[in-house]
């Protein structure tokens, strides 16, 4: 079986902040971790992939890794500046791969949790968080693409459909 490769950023595990901030839909906290957790688990098989792109969880070690450890798929974690503990302790909450800097994917994608400036005539394209609802960011242009997870449904998204996002942008230069 093919895997796919997913993305999400922003999930905020357990953060009751972030549903007032960002006017996210949800009563409390534990709302919206059931529904991220459900959506997550709805559309990521365990053969996956999965690239959170920073700030994951708001809970101590055991409760991150009990959450981690629900969720479907390999989890890489590109660190937010939310996830402040040393990379150690999130491979002990369950992510196969962690990096506090942006990593280069398939020699094109700049996955970071920040956006990064990136124009036409570079030969990346970056997917990045951070940014939540903020109008001032697009969801998508011809070289970007904002997995955070008010964008996004509240569920991980893949990465071909991240490119027929990207394509059609493309498309109408």
């Amino acid at each position: 079986m093919q895997k796919k490769c997913f993305f999400i950023a922003d999930t905020h595990f357990g953060d009751s902040n972030i549903i007032v901030y960002e006017n996210r839909p949800f009563s409390n906290a534990e709302e919206m971790n059931n529904t991220l957790i459900k959506n997550w688990n709805d559309t990521v098989t365990e053969n996956d992939i999965v690239f959170v792109v920073g700030d994951f969880s708001f809970y101590d070690k055991e409760k991150t890794t009990e959450i981690c450890n629900n969720l479907n798929g390999e989890k890489f974690l590109v660190m937010g500046n939310h996830d402040t503990e040393n990379e150690q302790y999130y491979y002990e909450c369950g992510f196969s791969g962690i990096s506090r800097y942006p990593i280069i994917y398939e020699n094109f994608w700049i996955l970071s949790h920040e956006p990064v400036y990136i124009n036409r005539t570079m030969p990346y394209a970056n997917i990045f968080g951070h940014v939540h609802g903020n109008p001032i960011y697009t969801d998508v242009s011809e070289r970007s693409f904002c997995a955070s997870a008010e964008r996004i449904n509240y569920t991980p998204i893949e990465l071909s459909e991240i490119k027929k996002r990207i394509k059609k942008k493309e498309d109408l230069l």
